[in-house]
């Protein structure tokens, strides 16, 4: 393949564009970066003149005057392999990506996997590449929070983090969030009114964020006694672990008649342990998910009974708290957040379909 070689012509300058549209450079330079102070008809005339030049600013010099990268860093504390087989992180990349390109900004996928890891992020994310980051699936105690704090940047979490024991007095971090312990009771409650009186929960793991914790309690809020601990197994949001710890709540517990499972995901891989050991589902025990992901739930058999929530909002949402600097307080705000920062919670809905 032969490169050709690059055109000479001359390109269209700021000051092109100054001369056509009838105003001072300035100006110009004022409407490229979305200042606020010009008018409206001015705003209107620059850009057809822009359009019309076929000019592109100097992207270089226009970072030294707005010091801005329009780049985002969406840090993600998983396996890549793990991220790219779970629909939940196709949805929430979505909704980041969407409301980034809205405003200009670009999103630049990173991941955490090995402990070397942080010391290279920290390089990255304080070398000025980006103006802010997006954080999501970090375990409790991940230090690529407090590394983000120490280079002041400006960031967003995905789920809510743990309290800052080290220094409570601080102020909380800004996320977003499902309603995971209020989604957890719609799911428990509709199991209780359908008359299961044995139901077992498959909950995710404890080391990653707050919400297999939050969705665990949600469970224990509505059985409260009836909440055994030989009705709770542990697995790690992927369809082999909802598999595996459907088999051995079947070993214990092979009376049970209900089952609330805290991803979809797994809960397509509990619907195959209870086929495989002949229970009928709802007849036998009724199951009910978590996520709602509709590539999973509408084409599980029988297709799946699950909690709602809104993945793909809840990615623009993060998107649009990082890039309005500010923390608004929206219907469906928790403001009073475990701890103590400011938060969205997106509420969530059961959706009834054959399994419960």
């Amino acid at each position: 393949m032969v490169l050709t070689q690059r055109s000479h012509v001359r390109r269209p300058t700021l000051e092109d564009v100054a001369r056509r549209s009838g105003v001072s450079k300035s100006t110009v330079s004022r409407v490229i970066n979305g200042e606020a102070r010009v008018r409206a008809e001015v705003v209107d005339r620059v850009r057809r003149v822009i359009s019309e030049l076929g000019y592109v600013p100097n992207q270089a010099a226009r970072q030294l005057v707005t010091h801005r990268t329009n780049a985002v860093a969406v840090v993600a504390a998983q396996p890549e392999n793990r991220l790219f087989i779970d629909p939940f992180f196709d949805l929430l990349l979505r909704g980041i990506r969407r409301e980034l390109a809205l405003h200009g900004s670009q999103a630049v996928l990173l991941f955490l996997e090995e402990p070397d890891d942080y010391a290279r992020m920290a390089d990255y994310l304080g070398g000025g590449h980006v103006d802010g980051a997006i954080l999501f699936s970090l375990r409790p105690g991940d230090r690529l929070a407090e590394i983000v704090d120490r280079l002041g940047l400006p960031a967003v979490f995905g789920g809510r983090p743990l309290p800052r024991d080290d220094d409570p007095a601080r102020p909380g971090r800004t996320h977003v969030d499902g309603d995971n312990r209020g989604g957890a009771r719609l799911a428990v409650q509709h199991l209780v009114s359908l008359g299961r009186r044995r139901i077992a929960t498959v909950t995710g793991p404890y080391d990653q964020e707050n919400s297999a914790a939050d969705r665990l309690v949600g469970y224990r809020d509505v059985l409260r006694d009836a909440a055994s601990p030989h009705l709770v197994e542990r697995a790690d949001y992927t369809r082999q672990g909802g598999a595996d710890a459907m088999a051995a709540l079947l070993d214990r517990r092979p009376d049970l008649d209900a089952v609330f499972v805290a991803s979809d995901l797994m809960a397509s891989g509990a619907l195959q342990t209870l086929r495989e050991h002949g229970r009928r589902v709802p007849e036998d025990v009724a199951v009910v998910g978590f996520d709602d992901l509709t590539s999973i739930a509408e084409t599980t058999d029988p297709p799946l009974t699950t909690v709602h929530q809104d993945i793909e909002e809840m990615g623009r949402l993060m998107a649009r708290l990082l890039l309005a600097g500010q923390h608004p307080t929206p219907a469906g705000t928790a403001p009073d957040a475990p701890d103590g920062g400011p938060s969205v919670i997106v509420p969530t809905r059961l959706v009834r379909r054959a399994s419960a």
